[in-house]
């Protein structure tokens, strides 16, 4: 029987977040190591912790435990696939574009990838899935803040690469990713042009001024004015048309209104009494609306 051939892998191609040195992995990729002799251990369920103690600002940075498992079970119920679609979608046509024009490397190459702000993985795994299915080769890292995003997420899925560190210092060496994902998340729009090749994309999904606009409509007393939405280019890209993803989602238990909002920065900006609010409702019916921008590395 012919061996299948693997499409998905993870994305080796680190560098030591003290001083920027290609890392080297033994032989079985349980520690990781650079010249200078500074070493990083694989944990036991397969993920790499390349944040230093001197780069945290916090003790337990990025989402909490609490949150991530809510985003969990509400990812996991499909509530957010039609985006997790869209992404795949543009991710992948963009790696194609990319894969044509890559010089010095073999013909089907797999594509570099990299989740800047990937939680728990839902939108790499998706993007996986999407590729797999269509015979497309990933090379794929997940990156996060939050050591318990990623923590769930390498529970998940042992492919790819899931590493605990700063979208501020990209744990990668220059021009080394095809595709970079930041997907509500935290731009960093100089590092992510060091880390992309020429031609390159960065793709950059946001709330959209309307996106749960029924369930902050309830929980804050009054809605900030949207923000004016970025047309220019950050500098060293160029923009592909924006898309703007919107459906109305109808959620129907306060289960899952709950893990909605303990998700989301919402549970913690709204009130005492906004909050009452909110978990008094058996349903809602919202508004989900997406914008989906994508920048070309010049």
């Amino acid at each position: 029987m012919p061996r299948k051939t693997m499409t998905i892998m993870p994305l080796d191609a680190l560098t030591c977040p003290l001083d920027g040195n290609p890392l080297h992995a033994d032989s079985d990729a349980r520690r990781w190591s650079c010249a200078h002799g500074h070493s990083f251990d694989t944990a036991r369920q397969g993920y790499v912790n390349l944040l230093p103690v001197q780069k945290k600002r916090s003790r337990d940075p990025g989402d909490s435990q609490a949150m991530v498992a809510a985003r969990q079970r509400f990812l996991d119920a499909g509530h957010y696939a039609p985006i997790a679609q869209a992404v795949s979608r543009l991710a992948r046509e963009g790696l194609v574009r990319q894969g044509l024009g890559r010089e010095g490397l073999a013909p089907g190459a797999p594509g570099r990838c990299l989740d800047a702000g990937c939680g728990e993985g839902y939108y790499l795994r998706a993007l996986a899935a999407d590729a797999e299915a269509q015979g497309q080769a990933l090379s794929l890292l997940g990156l996060d803040i939050s050591k318990w995003a990623v923590l769930a997420a390498a529970k998940r899925d042992k492919r790819m690469r899931w590493i605990v560190g700063s979208n501020a210092a990209l744990p990668v060496p220059n021009a080394g990713l095809d595709s970079l994902l930041c997907l509500f998340g935290f731009p960093v729009y100089d590092e992510f042009a060091r880390a992309l090749a020429p031609g390159g994309m960065l793709l950059q999904a946001d709330a959209g001024p309307d996106h749960l606009r029924e369930l902050r409509e309830i929980i804050y007393p009054t809605l900030k004015p949207p923000r004016v939405d970025e047309t220019q280019p950050p500098a060293g890209f160029s923009a592909l048309t924006p898309e703007t993803l919107r459906y109305s989602l109808a959620l129907e238990d306060r289960e899952t209104i709950a893990d909605l909002l303990t998700m989301t920065p919402h549970l913690y900006r709204a009130s005492a009494e906004g909050r009452e609010r909110a978990a008094a409702l058996t349903s809602i019916t919202l508004t989900v609306e997406v914008r989906i921008r994508r920048w070309i590395r010049d």
